[in-house]
Parts: structure tokens; C-alpha cells; sequence
């Protein structure tokens, strides 16, 4: 009842838009065809076609890009929001000092020059007022994060994150501290990829809604959806990266290219496989290992294995131990960009090279 409600209120209001622009325009009509001297019928016509154009653009040239410009306001943070407003104040006040003189200029520069200073206080004002937002109301000292902010940061979460699935597990041993906010936007997209018609997309989707109820049943940490529209032709991406930078918050992601994206900008990013990678145990040459041999390696002889973080351990003469369990000795241990590769030797084969020294 409460969905019927709203979607016949909407109706009503967008009928409400039609009817008030074709009066708008029919009398605009009416009147053009008055100034070019039109009678009777042809001005009735002309009358009749501006309020049938009326009605048909009603809705699209005012409520809904009223409703879009409210969705927009309604998802800037109070600072940000506060900032403008008191930056368009100033600017019509100093153009208000301005008007005098620069409408003492001759002919039509005192008519026009007001209007351009006004046009130019208001933009300068409002953007940098807009980007010190944060460090003006924490000079005042005014909270520009989250209420209780002994709790950590507020921390933007990506659909990614939702839907690797490891936040929820980090999130529960109480290492992560602060506000977990999902805008409306991710949700959206999550439901997007859940009713995909590849069955793996579609999983991947379903599995991110399972997790994200997860969370805000099991979470100690406060989770937040907020509702942010994206504008049109804006991404998820580019619009995560904007919020983060007007709220002045990391974003909390496993995708490389809107970390990329976010560092170039000046943006924090949080990536999940970092932390992970950070955490695997540190192995050093010597040390030795109890290891499951499970397929053969790209050289000839190797054997290959994992250990329970997922890192890969390759086992030089190990393919003769395949499918079985041995014990090996680490000899190299390789960093690279994708994570930790590790070199290792059968136990007893190091000693007997030893043996033979």
C-alpha cells in the first residue's frame, strides 16, 4: 500500500507540473499571437499549441529537474552545503557594494559589468569556500565526519569490497574501526549485477546482497546507506571519488583501477588485497615448511605448492612428491607485484647437499 501511495502521489505531482506549464505556456502563447496582431481562432491556435507543448514538457523542464536538483543537495554533507550558501551570501553582498560604481561605467558596460562581477564573486567564492569546507569547521571546532569520531573514520565502501566478501570477516575481529557507508548508488549496481543473465555475474551479485545484510545484522561498526543519485552519465566510480573527496573520507575497495583513479585525485583508497598481502606470514631462507605438493611446475622436476594463505611455494625436485606431503626448506624468497612467490627445496635434499660438502 505504502509503494502504491507513493507512486500515485508522484503521479498527482507530475500532473500538477503539466497543467501549471500548459497555463504557462498557453497564455505565452496567447500573448505572442496578441504582439503579432493575430484574431479569434489563430491566436486561440497559437494559444492552444503552446499549452499543448506545455503539457507534454511539463514534468521534464520542473519537478523532475527539481526532484534531481534536491536528491543532490539532500546527499552533500552539512559543511559542504553550508559553505555554499554562506559563499553565495558573501558574493551578493560585495556585488551589492559593487553595483554603484561599475554602473557609473559608460553606456552598456554599467548595465552589464554588475552582472558579471556578481557572476564571478559567486563561483570563486562558493568553490573555495566549498574545498576548505572541512578545514574551516574544524578551525572552528565543528565535527565534519561522523558524530563519535573516537570511533575511526567514516570509510566509503565499494561494490567490490561487498562483493570479495572479506570485509565481513575483517569488520568482526574488531581490527577495522569507524563507519562503514554504503551509498545507494553501490546498492543499485549490486542489484543490477544480481539480476544479470550470466549465471556467474549473477551469483557474484546475490552473494554481495547476502553479505551486505550480513553486515548490518553481525557488524560492530555502524553501516550506513545513505541515498546519493548519480547524475547523468556519471559513474560509479567517478561519483565514489567525489564523495570521498567532499566528505573527506577514504574509500574502502579491491579494484585496482579506481584506486588508480582515487591516488591521482588525492583521494585515500583502502585496498583489501594490500592488507592481505601485508598479513602473509613472513618466511625467510632456512626456514622449514610442512608442504602439500599439488601439481608439477613450469620447469622440469618442479613441484608446486601453496600454503594456507594462498602463497605460492615452488618446490625444485619436488614433482617426484606430487600428490603427497613433504617437508621442504625454504632457499629464495621472491617479492613482486602480485604478492610473495616462494622457493623452497626438499628437506632431505639439502642435506644431502650438505653431506657432500
Amino acid at each position: 500500500m505504502a509503494g502504491d501511495n507513493g507512486v500515485l502521489s508522484e503521479v498527482r505531482r507530475e500532473l500538477g507540473w503539466r497543467i501549471l506549464v500548459m497555463l504557462a505556456l498557453g497564455l505565452l502563447g496567447w500573448r505572442i499571437g496578441r504582439a503579432f496582431g493575430l484574431h479569434g481562432l489563430e491566436r486561440a491556435a497559437v494559444g492552444g499549441i503552446g499549452g499543448l507543448v506545455g503539457a507534454l514538457i511539463g514534468p521534464y523542464v520542473t519537478g523532475r529537474p527539481l526532484g534531481r536538483l534536491l536528491a543532490w543537495l539532500a546527499g552533500l554533507p552539512t559543511p559542504v552545503l553550508a559553505m555554499g550558501v554562506i559563499g553565495l551570501l558573501i558574493a551578493l553582498f560585495v556585488s551589492a557594494l559593487l553595483t554603484l560604481p561599475l554602473s557609473l561605467l559608460p553606456g552598456a558596460y554599467g548595465r552589464v559589468a554588475p552582472m558579471i562581477a556578481g557572476a564571478i564573486l559567486s563561483y570563486v567564492l562558493m568553490t573555495s569556500l566549498v574545498k576548505r569546507s572541512s578545514e574551516i569547521f574544524r578551525f572552528f571546532g565543528l565535527a565534519t565526519e561522523s558524530p563519535d569520531n573516537s570511533q575511526g573514520q567514516t570509510m566509503l565502501v565499494d561494490t567490490s569490497v561487498v562483493i570479495d566478501g572479506r570485509i565481513a570477516d575483517a569488520v568482526c575481529t574488531g581490527f577495522v574501526r569507524g563507519k562503514l557507508v554504503v551509498p545507494s548508488f553501490v546498492l543499485h549496481e549490486l542489484q543490477h549485477i544480481a539480476d544479470s543473465s550470466d549465471p556467474l555475474r549473477r551469483r557474484r551479485g546475490r552473494r554481495g546482497l547476502d553479505l551486505l545484510a550480513r553486515l548490518q545484522k553481525e557488524s560492530p561498526l555502524p553501516v550506513e546507506l545513505p541515498e546519493v543519485s548519480l547524475e547523468e552519465g556519471e559513474t560509479v566510480d567517478a561519483k565514489l571519488v567525489k564523495l570521498a573527496r567532499q566528505w573527506s573520507c577514504p574509500i574502502l575497495t579491491t579494484d585496482f583501477n579506481l584506486r588508480q583513479v582515487a591516488e591521482v585525485q588525492g583521494v585515500q583508497v583502502l585496498n583489501l588485497n594490500d592488507l592481505a598481502v601485508a598479513l602473509k606470514p613472513v618466511v625467510l631462507p632456512g626456514e622449514e615448511l610442512g608442504l602439500r605438493i599439488v601439481q608439477e611446475g613450469t620447469e622440469p622436476g618442479q613441484g608446486v605448492g601453496f600454503l594456507d594463505d594462498g602463497t605460492m611455494v615452488v618446490v625444485q625436485g619436488g614433482k617426484r612428491y606430487l600428490s603427497t606431503q613433504v617437508d621442504v626448506t625454504v632457499t629464495r624468497v621472491h617479492q613482486t607485484a602480485m604478492g610473495r612467490m616462494i622457493f623452497a627445496q626438499p628437506k632431505e635434499s639439502v642435506g644431502n647437499s650438505r653431506g657432500r660438502e
